[in-house]
């Protein structure tokens, strides 16, 4: 059915309305008009009884001019003299009885004008002549001594009687014989064919009304048929109507997932306080999952949405069991929204590495198996976009890596391979690279690149940039030429201490009265996790100098494959492994339980199963205040936790870091080589570790 069509129907469906409407209002009127007439005789208005005396009068005066100067009326017998009104028993004696009395009403009233006497009104004077007395009468009367009518009465139903008329005996100063015209046969004969005619109007529209309701009927009646199967199917596989079930199902499902508790009693419990264990306690919020998009893959990364604090998205790897889906792809996933996602994204590789825009909360990067680069907008389809070509000018091995660095105005994409190729991007324009960055090491004995897996950005740094590699060592890189460094990797310091390939980096992110901006954090294959402190920028080394990490967190029992600070909480960092667990460790805790304060910053304050002996992947802390965090499992679920009252930091935190920092630097006593400011650190030994114990 078309829009024009539709358009039309409800026309005809308004017309029909509105003359129904118009026809019940008639019928209404008219009864109510037939129920008037029913409860008796109408009565004159004043203004037609003026106009009929007005007639008469003129009617008289205009008899008595053809005449001829005075006019003498002739007297009957038994006539009532010229000045007495005339009575209503004396128009009924005049009347005579039975039926032909009401045919010669009219004849008997034009006989009772001659018989009693002509009235003359001419400019204001009234001459009354009697025929039994030699003398004349004359008196000059006022316009406004025109006696006026009080009542007057007729039957509708019958030919009009004579009025009975009557005076204000106020203003009443002589008296003047008033005579009432009646309409004659034919007057009545039109009125009566005119009443028909108008009816006749009446009945044919209400005909015709009714036709065009019959005929609108039956054209509703046929556009409401029941559809055949071939246009059933082809309504349900409209575009139009595939969209409307999507977001309204979607609008449906978030209103069903609300799971706020309608009949809370806000009265219970508010006295006893609390349980004090609540603030620590870590619990599962949501757990995201289609089978339709998660079966046999992996989640890879993660990010949440800088704009909307309920949406983040979830990269995943090819399943090797369905040939005709697409090989990546990218789910957005709402907190309100548990049985499916809100947006999926294809990819023809596997997507390694994913990322919300910071400053446009519509676009997705991700970085695939291939090395291409692709841009996803939630106002489009499942398609990308943008994506960089397959060719030499950029990524030809798998992005592992990629990071947003720059303001609203001017800020690049930063990609990484396992090649050592970072380049950099203009969010805009993906045919090409806007600048290439090719990192080597000639101390590598078979090649000199450089297997990047993980890269990170300082905060408000736009230009160095700290790597991750295969081989378990963290570099530091240029992007540009800098006051006493080149572009490119810097061979000569070099942070060592994993004996596996490293999994995950992570600044400090630089927020409260303190700058720790310079912590990193490490995850390695090697099943630890290691603080380090980054050397001075502005202090290259010209010689070969390796640094080792400030502690080393030992207790995992699996491959770490991420480890993220909190962003509210300087002393707070969470680390996942391929065990399925999570852990949460504090660097600040309490040392009153007289323990050893290394072994203390060895052990997590909380250790969360989160998969069954399937690994975590990836850890992301939402962009909000903290309080969730995202899990990528190798299962393909991406698990929600809330970590409670444990994101809040005191204000002491920062003061209380410092100390933290100066015992681990100074706890433990030699080992591994220097650290940033010639302090000494731990060198990550589990054995040495075991024995400080």
């Amino acid at each position: 059915m078309s829009d024009k069509r539709r358009a039309e129907i409800e026309a005809k469906r308004q017309k029909l309305a509105e003359l129904r409407k118009a026809r019940a209002e008639r019928q209404k009127a008219d009864t109510e008009r037939r129920q008037t007439t029913e409860a008796g005789p109408s009565t004159y208005r004043r203004a037609d009884v003026d106009e009929l005396v007005e007639f008469a009068l003129n009617s008289t005066a205009s008899r008595g001019s053809d005449a001829g100067g005075d006019v003498t009326p002739i007297s009957a017998p038994g006539t009532p003299s010229i000045g007495r009104p005339l009575s209503p028993s004396y128009l009924r004696e005049r009347t005579p009885p039975g039926p032909s009395g009401r045919a010669s009403r009219q004849s008997d009233v034009l006989s009772d004008r001659l018989s009693i006497g002509t009235t003359l009104i001419s400019q204001g004077v009234t001459a009354v002549s009697n025929s039994g007395t030699d003398h004349v009468i004359e008196r000059v009367v006022s316009p406004r001594f025109i006696p006026d009518l009080v009542d007057v009465e007729q039957d509708l139903f019958d030919l009009p009687r004579k009025e009975r008329v009557t005076y204000d005996k106020d203003v009443q100063t002589a008296e003047v014989a008033v005579e009432i015209v009646v309409p004659d046969e034919e007057e009545i004969r039109q009125r009566i064919i005119r009443e028909k005619q108008s009816e006749a109007e009446k009945i044919a529209k209400e005909h015709e009304l009714e036709e065009e309701n019959a005929k609108l009927e039956k054209e509703i009646e046929q556009e409401i048929r029941e559809l055949t199967e071939e246009e059933r199917a082809s309504i349900f596989i409209a575009p139009e109507f595939l969209d409307f079930v999507e977001q309204s199902s979607k609008i449906l499902q978030r209103a069903l997932n609300d799971g706020y508790d309608y009949i809370r009693d806000y009265t219970v419990g508010a006295e006893s306080g609390g349980d004090d264990s609540e603030g620590k306690r870590v619990k599962r919020v949501c757990e995201f999952y289609d089978e339709r998009y998660g079966k046999n893959r992996s989640i890879t990364d993660l990010d949440w949405s800088p704009k909307y604090p309920e949406l983040s998205v979830a990269s995943y790897n090819k399943n090797p069991a369905a040939l005709n889906e697409p090989d990546g792809l990218v789910a957005i996933w709402n907190l309100h929204l548990l049985e499916r996602p809100e947006f999926v994204f294809h990819s023809q590789s596997d997507v390694l590495s994913v990322a919300f825009s910071p400053f446009n909360a519509n676009l997705v990067f991700g970085g695939t198996y291939s090395g291409q680069i692709l841009l996803w907008d939630t106002r489009s389809k499942h398609l990308p976009v943008l994506k960089t070509p397959l060719s030499a000018a950029g990524h030809t091995h798998p992005v592992y890596a990629m990071q947003i660095v720059g303001t609203q105005n001017a800020h690049n994409l930063i990609t990484s391979s396992t090649d050592g190729l970072v380049c950099s991007w203009l969010v805009d324009m993906l045919a090409q690279p806007q600048e290439t960055l090719e990192l080597q090491h000639a101390g590598h004995s078979k090649t000199a690149e450089v297997a990047i897996t993980c890269l990170d950005f300082p905060d408000n740094e736009t230009t160095t940039f700290f790597t991750g590699t295969e081989e378990g060592n963290v570099y530091q890189a240029n992007r540009y030429d800098r006051a006493g460094s080149k572009a490119g990797l810097n061979q000569y310091d070099v942070y060592r201490g994993h004996a596996g390939p490293v999994m995950g980096l992570h600044f400090h992110p630089l927020h409260g009265p303190v700058d720790f901006s310079d912590l990193f954090l490490t995850a390695s294959a090697d099943w630890t996790v290691k603080l380090w402190r980054a050397k001075s920028i502005a202090k290259p080394s010209t010689q070969a100098h390796t640094i080792g990490p400030v502690y080393s967190f030992d207790e995992a029992d699996d491959y770490v494959y991420d480890v993220k600070w909190h962003p509210q909480h300087p002393a707070l960092f969470g680390a996942v492994d391929g065990s399925g667990r999570f852990d949460l460790w504090n660097l600040n805790m309490d040392t009153e339980a007289g323990l050893p304060i290394y072994f203390l910053w060895s052990v997590p304050v909380v250790s969360t199963q989160v998969g069954a002996n399937r690994a975590i992947n990836k850890l992301k802390w939402d962009c909000k205040d903290g309080r969730r965090a995202a899990l990528g499992g190798s299962d393909g679920k991406l698990y929600v936790y809330d970590i409670g009252d444990m994101a809040i930091p005191r204000e002491t935190e920062w003061i209380d870091l410092q100390r933290t920092l100066l015992g681990m630097q100074g706890g433990q006593g030699g080992g591994g080589g220097g650290g940033g400011g010639g302090a000494a650190v731990v060198d990550g030994d589990p054995a040495r570790i075991a024995a400080g114990r």
